[in-house]
């Protein structure tokens, strides 16, 4: 049982509330003892608090309020810090709920594949097989290389990746590097100019080759101009024709890896193997997606100017070697002819033997020129 209180001691109701507030921590701190029951004065206290915060009348120092942001300014910033957090996180998670595959690893089996999250290494060395098979995934304009082992290659240019120049027997390191930046601009001419791809002359290409080889620009001069069997262009550029397909979206696949020796004309001489991978539509509208894939193998060499008549800072072109995957097989007007699935083929039955385009571990084989063969994938 409690006392009653005198008239002459303050009523609970007179005593101010900071100072039972103050009076319970204190006794509360110096207790060490098991907690015993408040008294009734503090369960008053406690109660009559909790009805103001309710009704929103908490009074000014207590949890919130000028007093305490005051005192604990670094506290203030570390919760602005955190409703800016808050913020964030909300927006990924109304994010994440209109685009689960965002997540990693698909948590929620939206079917969509991880992998162009997960790019392959550049090339260094020639791959021991062919990359494996991939979901079986129809090609569209949002993902022109579903389905393709390809999705995981680098865009364009940043697939050409340059190994470290080093000194080849008399020639300097700078012109190694020379030699493989320009092995760079003609593959990045011949094959990923968008102008070029589309169907105009690759400029870009030509003007990195010697004019003083003989033959060489006049070949490549008289295929662009009246393409045939002898001369065709594709041997060494990229080209689709525009009136037949376009684009499909801005990027072109690029992996392979480029390698460097000592070369036949007192220079260097520079081997690139590269794999390009093409998604077009038809130009007429259907939004059909396929793709050509072009492997290229170049042998080029910067030769040594005082021992040989050739202009300096252009490549000689020794050797070209190409193996083309989904195109028309026995035309010659200069362009590549992808084949949609939706229609048949516009050249011959194949009869040759099935490869893989994407297969990179094996040299490029070639038969008799009489067979057409077919590819095991897109």
């Amino acid at each position: 049982m409690s006392e009653k209180p005198s008239d002459d001691q303050p009523s609970a109701s007179e005593i101010p509330d900071d100072v039972w507030e103050q009076f319970t921590r204190d006794t509360e701190r110096d207790i060490s003892s098991a907690p015993k029951e408040p008294s009734a004065r503090a369960r008053m206290v406690t109660e009559r608090l909790r009805e103001q915060d309710a009704r929103g009348e908490t009074p000014p120092g207590w949890r919130t309020g000028p007093a305490w942001q005051e005192m604990n300014g670094r506290a203030s910033r570390r919760r602005k810090l955190w409703a800016v957090v808050g913020v964030v996180v909300t927006a990924a998670v109304v994010l994440v709920a209109l685009k689960p595959s965002l997540l990693p690893g698909d948590p929620f089996g939206t079917g969509e594949s991880g992998a162009a999250a997960s790019p392959l290494p550049d090339e260094t060395a020639a791959p021991t097989a062919a990359p494996g098979a991939s979901d079986a995934e129809t090609p569209t304009l949002d993902r022109p290389f579903a389905g393709s082992p390809a999705e995981r290659w680098a865009d364009g240019e940043a697939g050409i990746v340059l190994p470290e120049a080093k000194v080849v027997g008399a020639v300097s390191a700078d012109r190694v590097a020379q030699a493989l930046k320009l092995t760079k601009k003609l593959l990045v001419g011949a094959n990923l100019d968008p102008k070029a791809v589309r169907g105009a002359r690759p400029e870009a290409a030509l003007s990195v080759l010697d004019p003083q080889q003989p033959g060489l620009l006049d070949d490549l001069g008289a295929g662009l101009r009246s393409p045939s069997r002898k001369h065709d262009p594709v041997t060494l550029f990229s080209r689709f024709d525009p009136d037949k397909v376009r684009p499909a979206g801005d990027v072109i696949k690029t992996r392979g890896r480029m390698t460097f020796k000592k070369g036949t004309q007192g220079g260097v001489a520079v081997r690139a193997d590269y794999t390009f991978v093409y998604p077009v539509v038809r130009a007429d509208g259907p939004t059909e997606v396929t793709r050509t894939i072009v492997r290229r193998v170049l042998d080029v060499e910067v030769a040594d100017p005082a021992r040989y008549k050739v202009t300096p800072g252009r490549l000689l072109l020794m050797n070209y070697d190409q193996e083309i995957g989904n195109s028309s097989c026995f035309v010659y007007d200069g362009y590549l002819h992808p084949e949609f699935p939706s229609s048949g083929s516009a050249g011959p039955d194949p009869s040759g033997p099935a490869t893989d385009p994407y297969d990179r571990s094996k040299p490029i084989e070639h038969g008799d020129g009489g067979d057409c063969g077919t590819v095991t994938r897109t």
